[in-house]
């Protein structure tokens, strides 16, 4: 688990796996950046309380970097990711181990399962968790048993991630994706189950649901530089939304009416697909859900749009 700033949630998180009902060995290896809160006093604290848990320094605070490096401190042949922000259920552990014994995968996952307790979180889960907020992965919407490109964070076979040289460090973002690009690239299985199920805790405001969506844009379009022929149009629709967008606004400005269509276009598409896929939620929740898809899409848009051709690449020693 690569922890920084989740002191709100890693408490909780942590429970969570050492309630595994999974009747083998585990271990809990903490890779802890240098946090802004409280997160490494209470990693420190949690470490004490079980031997399970292994504390080890992150000095960047990276995920790639803080899973090689608790990956490297492991012991067992079967590696689970999981995130500070993400509660397993009780069944987790068990149904990874025993997906991966049935089908041979090198990589088992399951759903995404955004759950929000504000309006805002709310609205995020569900723009996460259907087709018009992000497409048709399974991992975020469902879906039934099989191979897939990629899922949410993973259970794998130390031998897949030894034989492929473990998480990329120049991906700061899009390191899953990326990650499983390779295993399957070199022969390897990656297996969606809906017997896993990880509670994912969302974004808590707009600024931060927008920032984090620029930034897998910018990172996706980095791998699709990386990986030639890994872009398809479930990628390409936020950008393409972005540019359609911008040019019908200048087009209409400068007095082309019909110009007007395509940004009034998305807009009453958003606010009729926002009723229909947010049927059921609060009020309040209902009237911010329009406003998340649309950051969610232009962010992610915008991001992969200004993607600089440096990015991802490593950086050169200095003389």
């Amino acid at each position: 688990m690569p922890v920084l700033n989740e002191e709100r949630h890693l408490t909780d998180a942590v429970r969570a796996i050492l309630t595994q009902d999974y009747p083998g060995e585990l271990e809990l290896v903490l890779a802890i950046g240098p946090s802004r809160d409280r997160t490494e006093e209470i990693a420190a604290r949690l470490a004490t309380e079980d031997p399970r848990i292994v504390a080890v320094a992150n000095p960047t605070g990276r995920t790639p970097q803080g899973l090689n490096i608790a990956i490297a401190k492991s012991q067992y042949s079967i590696i689970v990711r999981v995130d500070g922000h993400s509660l397993l259920p009780a069944d987790y552990v068990r149904a990874a181990v025993e997906t991966m014994e049935e089908t041979g995968a090198d990589n088992v996952g399951g759903i995404m399962a955004a759950e929000g307790t504000t309006a805002f979180e709310k609205a995020v889960a569900r723009a996460m968790t259907s087709r018009l907020g992000v497409g048709n992965a399974r991992f975020h919407t469902g879906g039934q048993a099989g191979e897939v490109e990629t899922v949410y964070l993973g259970t794998f076979r130390r031998s897949a991630l030894d034989r492929v040289g473990g998480y990329d460090e120049t991906f700061v973002r899009a390191q899953d994706w990326e990650m499983n690009h390779r295993i399957r690239q070199s022969g390897g299985r990656i297996f969606f189950t809906p017997r896993m199920r990880v509670t994912y805790r969302p974004r808590p405001n707009l600024r931060a649901l927008a920032k984090q969506y620029y930034h897998t844009g910018r990172w996706r379009r980095v791998v699709g530089r990386e990986h030639q022929g890994t872009l398809n149009l479930r990628y390409l629709a936020p950008p393409l939304a972005v540019v359609g967008i911008l040019a019908g606004t200048v087009a209409g400005v400068l007095g082309f009416w019909p110009g007007w269509v395509l940004p009034g276009g998305y807009a009453v598409a958003i606010l009729a697909g926002g009723l229909v896929e947010g049927r059921g939620l609060p009020f309040g929740a209902l009237v911010r859900f329009p406003l998340v898809l649309a950051t969610m899409h232009l962010s992610w848009g915008v991001g992969f749009l200004t993607s600089p051709p440096g990015l991802g690449q490593p950086v050169p020693p200095k003389p």
